[in-house]
């Protein structure tokens, strides 16, 4: 008997790094009423995309015209990475590699591309959050995890540190059971870490109050009561999956690639740097998304958290900035390190 096209299709991903992958029947998300509320509810902050966006991602036919199944996946990252030194600021994990879009859509490319030749007159298209695809509800439904209390999907053997992306396809494929459940139990230790209390309660995000949404997403001045909870953080946060129980158990090694000149950044040394080597610095990663004015705003944060003397000369150099954002940051960081 001849291996069904399904399990071919997951063996081909798994030899593209996939370690996760699962079908799911193409159809309204389970979760885009709850979507919409979260939206209503002003938890978004500025991130106005998702309000332009948001009835497309009832149904992935938005992004592929007769589309019937959905494999989601799941590359696995290195995650649980160490504190950093006195002089590097932490950058969430995911960023330490090269920009996972493009790293995703590659191998997305080539699946779909397979796919298309084994069954002739299919077409595919590979997401990889490039599109308005609610990917957690359709990974729960290809049964790759439950929602954590954090919101992120967990899956037993991988935890949480995994990007996720989608091959929509216009194949019929048998799908897989979804994930019934969930396995959190009385756990709250993401919720107790969280620095800035981003969750109003369990399994609500207020991405406002997050110090990724605060250190990416936000493009204005990052408000001063949240600010001390920024911390470290140069780039996004991992608090609520470095405490996780799931995150605490041996993993598969990360499919995504660490470079290791982004392991140790020092705040200081950015506030000097001009845009162009700043974009020069970090092209091809995924920090350009927080653009330079975002970068310095945040490399002054993380100095005025530190409290460390040596930083002035630099900070007062760094107001030169025509930049209202960047030296607000900077005025702010002064004015915490000399009144300590």
């Amino acid at each position: 008997m001849s291996e069904r096209i399904e399990d071919r299709l997951k063996a081909k991903a798994r030899t593209m790094g996939f370690e996760l992958a699962g079908i799911a029947r193409a159809s309204d998300a389970d979760g885009f009423d709850h979507f919409r509320d979260w939206l209503d509810r002003g938890y978004a902050g500025e991130m106005d995309y998702l309000h332009r966006h948001a009835d497309p991602r009832r149904h992935p036919e938005s992004i592929l015209d007769d589309v019937r199944s959905v494999l989601m996946l799941g590359l696995t990252y290195a995650g649980g990475q160490p504190s950093s030194t006195n002089q590097g600021a932490r950058i969430a994990a995911y960023a330490l590699g090269p920009d996972y879009h493009r790293f995703l859509w590659d191998k997305l490319n080539s699946i779909g591309t397979w796919l298309d030749a084994e069954a002739p007159g299919t077409r595919s298209h590979g997401v990889a959050d490039s599109a308005p695809l609610l990917e957690r509800d359709f990974a729960r439904r290809a049964g790759l995890g439950w929602f954590g209390k954090n919101t992120m999907l967990l899956n037993m053997r991988q935890g949480s540190f995994f990007l996720l992306c989608a091959l929509l396809t216009t194949l019929e494929l048998e799908p897989d059971p979804p994930h019934e459940g969930e396995h959190c139990g009385t756990c709250t230790a993401c919720l107790d870490a969280c620095p800035t209390h981003a969750f109003p309660q369990s399994g609500v995000l207020d991405a406002r109050r997050c110090v990724s949404y605060l250190t990416i997403e936000l493009k204005t001045s990052i408000p001063e009561e949240l600010r001390s909870g920024v911390g470290d953080w140069l780039f996004g946060c991992d608090i609520c999956q470095d405490v996780c129980p799931w995150n605490h158990r041996p993993h598969s090694m990360p499919g995504l690639p660490v470079r290791p000149e982004l392991l140790e950044i020092d705040p200081v040394a950015l506030l000097g740097m001009s845009p162009d080597e700043l974009r020069r610095r970090f092209k091809g990663t995924s920090l350009r998304r927080a653009n330079w004015r975002g970068l310095l705003r945040n490399a002054a944060i993380v100095l005025g958290n530190r409290g460390d003397p040596r930083a002035l000369p630099m900070l007062r150099e760094a107001l030169k900035w025509d930049d209202e954002v960047v030296r607000e940051a900077c005025e702010w960081a002064i004015e915490q390190i000399e009144t300590r």
